[in-house]
């Protein structure tokens, strides 16, 4: 099964707006199981912290409770023990946890929004692509 981690900003967009691409990625997850995403501590916290920022949480869709909501997808998601690290692979240092956790849980695909991120496109057997890219990628199946 295709495997792919998320960055930040597709949690954040996703919950923001669930009609995006990035909140069509999460349902395809959620509702379809197309695919499996795969997390690290790292990732889980940095997500976590987004998503209680005043200035983030005034824009989420009503009736959502983020953290409840992003907890429900760790569940279902695969965890990695965040062990590897990778550095200097992007030019943001902060981004180097999609990419171990992407190498740790072998996943295909870092779908992201970061420039930073998406400017490196590929490491080793990793590709890193927006949530559209990803998203007909999922379609296509």
């Amino acid at each position: 099964m295709l495997r792919a981690v998320l960055d930040a900003n597709v949690y954040v967009s996703a919950a923001i707006h669930p009609e995006g691409q990035p909140g069509r990625i999460i349902e395809c997850f959620l509702r379809e199981a197309a695919f499996e995403i795969v997390v690290s501590p790292a990732i889980v916290d940095e997500v976590l912290r987004a998503l209680a920022y005043p200035r983030i949480r005034k824009y989420i869709r009503g009736g959502l409770n983020p953290d409840l909501w992003f907890r429900d997808i760790v569940v279902l998601a695969q965890f990695v023990a965040g062990e590897y690290a990778v550095a200097g692979v992007s030019s943001d240092p902060d981004d180097d946890k999609y990419i171990a956790a992407a190498l740790e849980g072998l996943a295909e695909f870092i779908v992201t929004g970061d420039a930073d991120l998406l400017a490196v496109g590929r490491y080793e057997s990793v590709r890193i692509v927006s949530p559209r890219i990803f998203l007909e990628r999922l379609t296509v199946r």
